[in-house]
């Protein structure tokens, strides 16, 4: 068991506050595993490298020994999170829950040892609030309080509706808090409110508030905005080895830092007494061990080079085939996902970023005849082979 200035030296390490240090230093001395709970809504299927930050805290918290309680939200899923929205957010059906639900527990068990965790469903104690309880909650905060939210008065201002159903999901997260009777909540800086409403709540029910680890959002392969499948600048965990490893490769050495920072273990002082270049291999092999294996690392990082260094095509590049004989290049990326969107495959056309059987694409308007098998490339990582049935 580490002491007290080695654990908090491991709990500081990439986190943005500890809210409030000296409550957190306080529970660290009774010597007790604090419970440790990490709330997530199953609102998508699919977890990034930008996820992950929190949960590599948690597995750190784990081997000090503290009890992590992952709590799926399958209730405040289908009322929708308002957090960072600039309008009111579709609630998911219970079948789309239920199905994301098992992909996240899929995939958050790649990193946090499942025997030492708890998972809990905050259905299965919200479901049986009663009205009457609903109001008391309702009760216990003000609006004042609620505008205070950046995302809240934004809206507020430029007159965009906001429901009153979105109210009421801080305080039904503060009150999950409530409930598991949690010592510690970490989260996204982006969460930082709703964790706040959890400590006022506990004050409420006469409970000890929980302390709060917030941490930074990730930034993207781009350096520039927070990952996001959407933007097209995320690395996901369950993508191939080949595409986590390529990515990490492009990206700048400043972001690799803070990469290695939020992400991994490793002392950077050590990582900066090696070429950068060295140091962005050693991640990309990090990473892939993590998420695939050993063998797989070392095998993506074999096709790295072939490709990079010798200039040769890929192994075993998807076949996809296709009905129409003739098809736009944009929707042909698209339609491939080697692009997210017509305007993400105009962008990477005008920068050149577009070839088929080695061609630089110039125009967006150019067909591509599929009556004989193309080879798609976009940037440095992404092929597709692609025919008319």
């Amino acid at each position: 068991m580490k002491d007290l200035t080695e654990q908090l030296d491991l709990i500081k390490r990439g986190a943005v506050e500890l809210i409030p240090e000296d409550e957190l230093v306080a529970k660290l001395k009774c010597g007790k595993p604090l419970k440790v709970k990490w709330g997530a809504d199953p609102s998508a299927p699919d977890i990034h490298l930008g996820h992950t930050v929190v949960l590599n805290k948690l597995k750190q918290l784990q081997e000090l020994g503290h009890e992590i309680i992952f709590l799926i939200g399958d209730f405040t899923a289908r009322i929708g999170d308002p957090t960072g929205k600039s309008e009111t957010r579709k609630p998911l059906t219970e079948e789309e829950v239920k199905r994301n639900s098992q992909t996240y527990q899929d995939q958050v068990f790649k990193i946090l040892d499942r025997s030492k965790t708890k998972v809990v469903y905050n259905s299965h104690w919200l479901a049986k609030l009663t009205i009457e309880e609903v109001i008391n909650l309702a009760g216990k905060y003000t609006v004042a309080r609620m505008l205070e939210r950046d995302d809240f008065m934004n809206r507020f201002e430029k007159e965009r509706p906001i429901s009153i159903h979105e109210f009421l999901y801080p305080l039904i997260q503060g009150y999950d808090s409530v409930h598991l009777k949690a010592d510690l909540e970490v989260g996204g800086t982006d969460q930082k409110f709703n964790m706040l409403v959890g400590r006022e709540l506990q004050r409420e029910f006469k409970e000890e508030p929980q302390a709060i680890i917030t941490l930074p959002l990730l930034l993207g392969t781009d350096g520039v905005q927070k990952m996001s499948k959407s933007l097209g600048n995320a690395i996901g965990i369950m993508e191939p080895p080949s595409e986590i490893y390529g990515k990490t490769m492009s990206i700048s050495d400043t972001l690799m830092l803070r990469y290695y920072e939020l992400l991994t273990e490793v002392p950077l002082s050590e990582v900066k007494s090696i070429h950068p270049k060295e140091a962005k291999k050693r991640l990309a092999r990090i990473l892939v061990a993590r998420f695939h294996s050993e063998q797989a690392a070392i095998n993506a990082e074999r096709e790295f080079e072939s490709v990079f260094a010798q200039g040769s095509l890929p192994e075993d590049i998807q076949l996809l085939k296709l009905k129409e004989k003739q098809v736009l290049i944009g929707n042909l990326l698209v339609e491939t996902k080697l692009a997210p969107s017509l305007s993400e495959a105009r962008r990477l056309i005008k920068q050149g970023g577009v070839r088929v059987d080695d061609r630089v694409i110039t125009e967006e308007k150019e067909m591509v005849d599929l009556t004989s098998e193309k080879v798609l490339n976009v940037g440095k990582r992404k092929f597709m082979r692609v025919i008319c049935e």
